[in-house]
């Protein structure tokens, strides 16, 4: 009798998914994170927040929803249960990772990290439930969410690439340049929880507390740093051209630059027009994809070379009739 293997074992020994396949697994990780985000700010914007008054259950009686928690109810809980989603897509970058040959260990990290920043949220999430949406609970669960999005583009990115060391494939001045881009994108991002968090929509009818601050301020804040990420990644498009850039990296230079003007556009329409529900959830998605070109903008300044040969992956077809 053989030693006893793990359930990831069992299957990597039997299975090698194809190229395709493992970028499609991270994918459907990057999908659900930018979904759980877009849905948890639906919650919030639709007065949900605690259409579930308690965590884990939905009540103190009853695991789900109910019928006299109506409308909220449903949408509190609705949200709760795509969290099953999103671990089954991360589940499935897992079991991808795990299975590629020659075996790839920093990728199956990266996977296993997405699922522990999954389960350490949704027990944030049940913090905040418990704390009466506090504000700060909720730009922490907010943020958790969108570290979720960091871990899983760079895995969708580090399946396209090797796992030799990192090369440049640019000057040194502009690898700082696209820190600087990250860096800024991560303190806006920030900047925007205090927007909502002291702002309208607090997500629940209930007297929910508010950021110490005039909402208005921290809009104007939050504004400016967005101007200044927008000349930062008008001088990378520009710099990127005078260096002779790869035409990916100057393709996802461009990318940013047009989430940014859209965004931007969206954001003061937003303020201009006493911050309607409907905008407001654009925004929240606007900021995700934001995220992901500044992230895929950053990664594609260097290359990671492939350390050898890997075994060849069973093609798609044998895989559909197997």
């Amino acid at each position: 009798m053989g030693p006893v293997q793990t359930p990831l074992a069992f299957i990597a020994q039997r299975w090698t998914p194809s190229p395709r396949i493992l970028r499609r697994a991270a994918l459907s990780a990057v999908v659900m994170s930018v979904v759980i985000i877009v849905t948890g700010g639906a919650v919030r914007l639709t007065g949900s927040g605690l259409g579930c008054d308690t965590w884990p259950k939905c009540t103190d009686d009853s695991l789900i929803v109910t019928a006299e928690q109506g409308f909220h109810g449903a949408i509190e809980f609705g949200n709760r249960m795509l969290t099953y989603v999103l671990s089954a897509a991360v589940g499935w970058a897992i079991i991808a990772a795990r299975s590629t040959k020659p075996r790839r260990r920093s990728l199956t990290r990266l996977g296993w990290a997405q699922f522990w920043i999954v389960m350490s949220n949704a027990v944030l999430g049940g913090i905040t439930v418990w704390m009466g949406l506090n504000p700060w609970t909720v730009a922490g669960h907010f943020l958790a969410a969108n570290s979720l999005l960091t871990v899983a583009v760079i895995t969708w990115h580090r399946t396209g690439e090797g796992d030799g060391t990192p090369k440049p494939r640019v000057p040194k001045p502009v690898r700082k340049l696209g820190w600087a881009i990250t860096l800024v994108s991560a303190v806006l991002i920030v900047l925007g929880t205090t927007v909502t968090g002291s702002g309208k929509h607090a997500g629940d009818s209930s007297d929910v507390p508010r950021m110490p601050w005039d909402w208005t301020d921290a809009a104007h804040v939050h504004a400016v740093a967005a101007w200044a990420l927008c000349a930062l990644a008008l001088a990378m498009w520009l710099v990127l051209r005078m260096v002779d850039a790869p035409d990916d990296t100057r393709d996802r230079a461009r990318d940013l630059l047009v989430v940014l003007l859209l965004q931007g556009a969206i954001g003061y329409v937003q303020y201009l027009t006493n911050v309607p529900e409907a905008l407001v959830a654009v925004h929240m998605l606007g900021s995700s994809l934001m995220w992901i070109a500044v992230l895929r903008l950053a990664l594609s300044l260097r290359e990671r070379p492939a350390v050898s040969a890997g075994i060849p992956a069973q093609p798609d077809a044998e895989l559909a009739t197997a």
